[in-house]
Parts: C-alpha cells; sequence; structure tokens
C-alpha cells in the first residue's frame, strides 16, 4: 500500500468555549479532525494530505498555514476567489456539545468542482477518507463527481475509508441523504458508522443490522461505533464484539468518533490486527474526550 493517507472534506473556524463565558478560535472539522490525529498515530512515514477548498482571505491562509504547520500536507488545497471558509460555534451542557453553524457559501462546497484536479488529486492516495458531510455540502453534480473520483483511486489501488456521520439538517431532505450514503458505501472498503445514527435515519434495529447493511453494499470491514455501548465489527463475514472503553470525566464529546477513527485506521493499517486497533481507537477518543476542543495535544 501507498503510505499516503488522504482526507476529503471541510475545515471550518471553530470557535469552542473557553471556560469563562469567552471562546478560543480554532480550526475542525470532521475529516480535518481525523487527519489531525492520524498525523499523529500513523507511523513516520505515513504522508497525511488534506483536499479541500479554501477563500482567498486572510482567515483562508491562516487556516491553511494551520494544517500545514500541524504536518498535513496542503498542496491539495485549492484557492476559490471571493469565498471564504465556514464557521461553527460550539455549545456545551454536561459534556454534550451542540452546534451553531455558518457555512451555506463557504468555499469548501467547490472542492469538487473539477473533475480532473480532483481524479489527480488522488492519483497518489493510499487510503482515500472522506465522510457524509463530505457530501452534504456539495451539490449534487459535484457530488457525482467526487465519488466516480473515488472510485477510480480505489480502482488505482487505493483503500476508500467512509464515515457517513449523518447529518440531516445539511440535506434537502432523509431520502436524497440515505441515497448518497450508500452511493458512497458502494465505493468504500471500510466504513465506520455511529449506531445511534444509523438507528435514527435509517431504522436499523442493533448495530449488527447496521454492519450488515453496509457490508452488503460492499465494505470488506465495517466497525459500528456505539457510543458507552458495546462495539460490533464485520470483517468479511465474521462478526466481532468489542467492549468500550470507559471515559472518566467527559469534558467535550467533539470529535470523538473522528479521533476515534484515525486512532483505529493507525493501527488496522499498520498492523492488521482488528480488535487492537478497536482498543487504540476507544482509547485515543476517551482520552480526546476528557479534554475540550476537536485537536487535543
Amino acid at each position: 500500500m501507498k503510505r499516503t493517507f488522504v482526507s476529503i472534506g471541510e475545515c471550518m473556524v471553530e470557535m469552542a468555549p473557553s471556560g469563562d463565558s469567552t471562546y478560543r478560535l480554532g480550526f475542525a472539522g470532521d475529516t480535518l479532525n481525523t487527519a489531525w490525529y492520524a498525523k499523529r498515530t500513523f507511523g513516520a512515514d505515513w504522508d497525511v494530505a488534506y483536499l479541500t477548498a479554501v477563500g482567498d482571505d486572510g482567515i483562508s491562509r491562516h487556516m491553511t498555514d494551520f494544517i500545514g504547520d500541524a504536518g498535513i500536507r496542503t498542496d491539495l488545497i485549492r484557492e476559490v476567489p471571493g469565498k471564504t471558509v465556514g464557521l461553527y460555534l460550539i455549545q456545551l451542557q454536561d459534556g454534550e456539545r451542540s452546534f451553531a453553524y455558518w457555512r451555506s457559501d463557504s468555499a469548501a462546497r467547490r472542492l469538487a468542482h473539477d473533475p480532473a484536479v480532483l481524479k489527480a488529486a488522488l492519483a497518489g492516495a493510499g487510503v482515500v477518507y472522506f465522510s457524509g458531510i463530505t457530501l452534504a455540502i456539495l451539490p449534487a453534480g459535484d457530488r457525482t463527481v467526487l465519488l466516480d473520483a473515488i472510485a477510480q483511486a480505489r480502482r488505482n489501488g487505493a483503500t476508500v475509508v467512509f464515515d457517513p456521520n449523518l447529518r440531516p439538517r445539511l440535506w434537502d431532505d432523509l431520502e436524497t441523504m440515505r441515497e448518497a450514503v450508500m452511493a458512497a458505501a458502494r465505493v468504500s472498503d471500510i466504513i465506520l458508522p455511529s449506531h445511534d445514527d444509523e438507528a435514527r435515519f435509517f431504522g436499523d434495529p442493533s448495530p449488527d443490522a447496521t454492519a450488515s447493511r453496509y457490508a452488503q453494499a460492499g465494505a470488506s470491514l465495517v466497525v459500528v461505533k456505539n457510543g458507552a455501548g458495546e462495539m460490533v465489527s464485520l470483517e468479511r463475514g465474521e462478526i466481532g464484539r468489542h467492549d468500550p472503553v470507559r471515559a472518566d470525566g467527559i469534558v467535550d464529546t467533539t470529535a470523538a468518533g473522528d479521533s476515534f477513527n484515525a486512532g483505529l485506521l493507525a493501527a488496522y493499517l499498520e498492523r492488521g490486527d482488528l480488535a487492537e486497533a478497536i482498543g487504540a481507537g476507544a482509547r485515543l477518543a476517551a482520552y480526546v474526550i476528557s479534554r475540550r476542543g476537536a485537536l487535543v495535544d
């Protein structure tokens, strides 16, 4: 496998509560969070890159510099003249977060405008990572362009990893969301859903049902996250059950799933031991949610 991890999606300006009725400016977003943790958990010989689009203003340049300073390659970030980046604000209550967003015309919505550029960007990828949010922010035509480029990368030998990350507020309707997510599943090798979302929006009665549905779409590995409950994996037809790692002193659950994904992938792609990899992902997520913010040193 080529040791290049390309994460695709939207990075946003994050306004996070600092604990004294003020907010701290940062940068985050589900696929950027996973890339950030991947850079810290994958082996030193792995190259981690982020594929997105930003504006041509000061905050966009600040964001790109932040990503580069984290050791993540930025040459796949396209600049869109006259645009800027999205923003979200985190609100916390008892460690659980809710969000307010300002992203309706962000530059990242144009990340798949040029099919030739997109396919060239993915040509050297060993792992391609994207999410349901990546799909949701794109116009329908660009969504097709992105999935076509990912499918081509897969035919070229890349391992494709997909986190459905279901966020219905970003979609026109639930049926469009479900259709797009299952289209993405059909071009993916590893799928990392969260059962509570899948139960709510796909009607899955159990984590086993979630795993089975995505495996039937063609994934060779499905790992179903389940909050504080037992996780389920389905690897080439074999079901596994995995106890969660207990987290003490939950402060902020932002990026719990994103960091879990990075920790799991780092161990699984390096050593191939699924139980070990799920434990690694769970331990990293438990550490992250004991601190404030999406990106925890």
